[in-house]
């Protein structure tokens, strides 16, 4: 059976907090509850600051993110061109793995 890999991370993107204005009290005032995402590569904003949850803001804007065609294109033109089969994953990963091809960084 074949696999297909592809993934997108945090770090594809610009997350900035920021204090909500308007109703709920002073928690939604004087807090960084809001959030605004910023993808890195198309450019696309959202903004989650309906709630007075981080959390909730958070997962707001991903989700509208998610749901944005700009997005979903860019996503669909990525995946055509990045998708590996499982096999090409165990030969890159071979690859990798060799000696000449290995860094060790050490922390301080």
């Amino acid at each position: 059976m074949r696999k297909l890999l592809f993934s997108v991370t945090k770090k594809d993107f610009d997350i900035t907090y920021f204090s909500g204005t308007g109703a709920g009290g002073q928690h939604r005032n004087k807090s960084m509850n809001c959030v605004r995402i910023k993808h890195k590569e198309t450019g696309i904003i959202t903004i989650g600051q309906e709630e007075r949850s981080l959390k909730q803001n958070m997962k707001n804007a991903f989700n509208r993110m998610a749901k944005h065609p700009k997005f979903q294109l860019y996503l669909k033109k990525r995946a055509s061109g990045e998708m590996l089969w499982e096999s090409e994953i165990e030969k890159k990963v071979e690859e990798m793995m060799k000696e000449e091809n290995l860094k060790i960084e050490y922390g301080v």
